[in-house]
């Protein structure tokens, strides 16, 4: 959606299973090309936040401005925000002071940095941190996530708090509306099952 104008520019229908995210970027350039847009910003919500669209955004010399959500932790279990990322050391560092070191990289880009179980299982705060047998601490950090922690510093910004306001007031318009002219009900089904069901009968509403 054009933000100046508050015109939508594009549509695009996935499968339920497909996220919105990873086609984002195709769509993104489909509009850039068609309507010979000079795009210098963007505002999207929270599930565009990923290091690949951060990334994706940067190469493509856009800022991007993206909502906020962090996953819940486990009741009791220590968060990964309460672990210090240490670039110089390549780990990360725990509140008992113990560096988890980078064990390897897995085909999604992420990289898995691992505590040492020797130390851990003599830990006063083990129970609230690992649950596993081996007594391991496992966190991930993809390989864009400084591409992802630029682009969420956008959003706190008073040109980024003027963006992602101007999103609300056309996008978020632009779902109400459809939602209130729309005929077809729609979907309180969990995404997984949604995708066996006959587009008819289970349309989703969007949220980008």
């Amino acid at each position: 959606m054009d933000g100046q104008l508050g015109i939508i520019t594009d549509t695009f229908a996935t499968p339920a299973n497909v996220h919105d995210s990873i086609v984002y970027p195709g769509r993104l350039d489909r509009q850039r090309r068609r309507f010979d847009f000079a795009v210098g910003a963007v505002g999207l919500d929270a599930g565009y936040a990923t290091s690949g669209i951060a990334q994706g955004l940067e190469q493509r010399g856009i800022l991007g401005v993206t909502g906020y959500r962090r996953p819940p932790p486990r009741a009791g279990m220590m968060p990964s925000k309460l672990f210090t990322h240490e670039m110089e050391q390549d780990g990360y560092r725990c509140p008992q002071g113990q560096l988890l070191a980078y064990a390897t990289t897995d085909r999604t880009g992420y990289r898995q940095y691992k505590s040492d179980p020797a130390i851990c299982k003599g830990c006063p705060l083990r129970a609230s941190c690992t649950s596993n047998r081996s007594a391991t601490r496992l966190i991930i950090r993809h390989l864009w996530a400084e591409a992802r922690e630029r682009t969420d510093a956008h959003r706190l910004t008073p040109w980024g708090r003027r963006i992602y306001k101007r999103r609300k007031e056309t996008v978020e318009r632009s779902f109400a509306d459809a939602k209130a002219t729309s005929r077809s009900p729609l979907c309180s089904l969990p995404r997984s099952r949604c995708g066996h069901l006959p587009v008819p009968t289970c349309r989703r509403r969007a949220e980008h």
